[in-house]
C-alpha cells in the first residue's frame, strides 16, 4: 500500500463518519504530515495531543495544556468545529475501564459532529469493548518513490550517478522507516563517504536481532567461491532482476524461492550465503529449533513473528537450513506433540502460498523424502535443485578456490592423480583433506606436496563410500523430480589451464 492509498483510506473513513481510527505506526512525523494534508482538503484543523505537552496545533503552538487522558477526552467532546484530533501513544490508557467507557460515549457523540479522533501508536492494542467501534489503519512504510525522494536530497557529490547503484540502495532501504532511512543514509555518508548498500543492510541487522527468532547472516562470500553448480548459479543470476522495478512494470512476479536437496557437504548452505551477496539482499536464517517452545501457543506465535520480521525487512532472503528436521513431523504431529508441529507447518505453508512481500525462501534439505508432499508441489517453490557429488572440473575448481583463499601451493601437483584420489569426495571433504595435509606438512616443517596430499586422501573415507546406499537412494529420487544443480564436466580447456600451472611448479 502506497502513501497516496493510505491518504485516500483515511479520507474515506473520515467522510464515512468513523469516529475513532486506530493507526498503527512508529512514524509520528510522517503520519502527521499525511493527516495535515487530509485536514486541509476537508477544511478541518489538525490538533495533536501528548501526555507531556497537552494539545498543540500543526505549528506546535500550544492550545490547551491538558495532560490527563480523561480530561483530554472531555476537551474533545466539548470543543466545537471541524477538527481532527491526533492522540499519540494512547494505547497504555486503553487498559483503564474508565477510559474505555469515555471512548465509547465519545464514539456516539462524534457521529453527530465534524470531529474525528485518530489514535496513533506503534503497537495495535484494541480493547474488546471498542473492537466494533474502531477502524484500524496500518501505515505503510516508505515505498520506492519516497525513498528515491529522500536519496535525491543528499548532496550530488556523495551519491552515485549509476542507475543500478541507485536502484540497489533504494531496494536495500525498503522495510525501514523514513527516519531510519535518513539516519542510515547519513551514517553511510559519514563513515564511507557515500551511500552504499552494505551500510543500509547493517541497519536491517538490528531489526532482525530484536526478534530473537531469526539470525542475520553476514554476506561476505560470492558465487566465485562456489566450485561448480553452474546450472544453479545461472538460475539465480537470471532471477536477480525479479526484484527490480522494471520487473514490476511488466507484471513479473517476484521469485518465490527454491529448495536445494542433495548430498551433505556439496555447497547447499554456502549457496544461500552467496546468493545474498550476489543479490545485495539481507540473508535471514530461520532456526526451527527456536520456533518450537514448550508454552502452549508460543510455537505458532514464534513462526508468525519470524514471518513478520522477514517481511518487515523485505526484500530479503529467508534461509531455512535442513528444513526436513523441523517440518518432517507435520503429518504425525497430532500423536506426538498435540498438533503443534502441524499448526506451525500449516502456518508456514499458507504464508508461502499467499505471501505478497518480496521474501525469497531458500530452503536446504539433505533427506527430502522426509518432507510432506504438499511442500514439494509447484507453487510453493519456483524450482527444486539436486546437488550431487562434484564432477571432475568442479573438484579442480574447489581445490583452486581453497588454495587461492589461503595462498597455498602444492608442489609436484598432478591433475590426473588428484582427480583419481578425490573421486567420490564432497566439496567439504576436499577442503578438510587439504587442511589435514597442510597440518601434517606444518608439523613436519615441510611445504605442501602432492605426496602429502595423496596420503591425506588415502586416509579419509568419503561419505559416498560410508553412506553409499543413502546417496544412491537420493540420486534415484532426484532423477525425475529435481533439476541438477551442476551441468559442468571436465573440459579440454580446463585440463590445459591446470597443466600449465603444473609446468610452473605447483598449483
Amino acid at each position: 500500500m502506497s502513501l497516496a492509498t493510505a491518504a485516500r483510506d483515511i479520507d474515506i473513513l473520515i467522510r464515512a463518519r468513523y469516529p475513532i481510527i486506530y493507526c498503527s505506526s512508529f512514524e509520528e512525523a510522517r503520519v502527521e504530515r499525511l493527516l495535515e494534508e487530509v485536514s486541509i482538503q476537508r477544511k478541518a484543523k489538525l490538533v495533536a495531543w501528548t501526555r507531556t505537552r497537552g494539545f498543540v496545533d500543526s505549528n506546535e503552538k500550544s492550545i490547551e495544556k491538558i495532560h490527563s487522558p480523561e480530561k483530554a477526552l472531555d476537551f474533545i467532546s466539548e470543543k466545537e468545529g471541524r477538527f481532527c484530533f491526533l492522540l499519540k501513544d494512547f494505547h497504555p490508557y486503553l487498559k483503564d475501564p474508565g477510559i474505555i467507557r469515555k471512548l465509547r460515549d465519545l464514539c456516539r457523540d462524534l457521529k453527530l459532529t465534524q470531529k474525528n479522533v485518530i489514535l496513533l501508536s506503534p503497537c495495535l492494542n484494541i480493547p474488546l469493548e471498542l473492537s466494533k467501534e474502531m477502524a484500524v489503519l496500518d501505515m505503510p512504510l516508505p515505498d520506492r518513490k519516497e525513498i528515491e525522494q529522500i536519496y535525491k536530497k543528499i548532496p550530488a557529490e556523495v551519491v552515485s550517478s549509476d542507475a543500478d547503484e541507485l536502484d540497489a540502495c533504494i531496494e536495500a532501504a525498503l522495510g525501514l522507516t523514513e527516519e531510519e532511512i535518513e539516519n542510515v543514509f547519513a551514517k553511510s555518508v559519514v563513515s564511507k563517504g557515500q551511500v552504499n548498500v552494505e551500510t543500509i543492510l547493517s541497519e536491517k541487522r538490528q531489526l532482525v536481532q530484536k526478534s530473537g527468532i531469526l539470525d542475520f547472516i553476514p554476506v561476505q562470500e560470492s558465487f566465485e567461491n562456489i566450485g561448480g553448480l553452474e546450472n544453479l548459479k545461472s538460475w539465480l543470476v537470471r532471477r536477480r532482476g525479479g526484484f527490480s522495478q522494471e520487473a514490476r512494470d511488466i507484471k513479473l512476479p517476484c521469485p518465490r524461492g527454491i529448495l536445494l536437496t542433495g548430498i551433505p557437504g556439496c555447497g547447499k548452505s554456502l549457496t544461500a550465503v552467496c546468493t545474498g551477496a550476489a543479490w545485495k539482499l539481507p540473508v535471514l536464517r530461520l532456526d526451527l529449533g527456536k520456533v518450537f517452545s514448550g508454552l502452549v501457543g508460543s510455537s505458532e506465535e514464534n513462526m508468525r513473528l519470524a514471518i513478520k520480521t522477514a517481511e518487515s525487512v523485505a526484500p530479503s532472503i529467508l534461509w531455512i537450513d535442513e528444513i526436513e528436521k523441523g517440518m518432517a513431523g507435520g503429518s504425525s504431529s497430532g500423536a506426538s506433540d498435540g498438533g503443534t508441529g502441524s499448526r506451525v507447518f500449516g502456518t508456514f505453508l499458507t504464508w508461502m502460498q499467499e505471501k505478497k512481500k518480496p521474501v525469497f525462501v531458500l530452503a536446504t534439505a539433505n533427506d527430502i523424502s522426509g518432507l510432506p508432499p504438499e511442500m514439494l508441489r509447484k507453487g510453493r517453490f519456483d524450482e527444486i535443485f539436486f546437488v550431487d557429488l562434484p564432477s571432475e572440473s568442479e573438484r579442480l575448481s574447489i581445490l583452486e578456490i581453497h588454495l587461492s583463499k589461503r595462498s597455498w601451493t602444492v608442489e609436484g601437483f598432478s591433475t590426473e592423480e588428484f582427480l583419481k584420489l578425490s573421486e567420490g569426495f564432497t566439496g567439504a571433504e576436499i577442503e578438510q583433506t587439504l587442511i589435514d595435509a597442510r597440518f601434517d606438512a606444518f608439523f613436519r616443517g615441510d611445504s605442501l606436496t602432492m605426496s602429502g596430499l595423496k596420503e591425506a586422501f588415502s586416509s579419509t573415507v568419503p561419505l559416498s563410500r560410508s553412506m553409499s546406499e543413502k546417496i544412491n537412494a537420493l540420486r534415484a529420487w532426484a532423477k525425475d523430480r529435481a533439476v541438477l544443480a551442476s551441468g559442468q564436466r571436465l573440459t579440454e580447456t580446463k585440463i590445459q589451464a591446470v597443466r600449465a600451472l603444473e609446468i610452473g611448479g605447483g598449483l
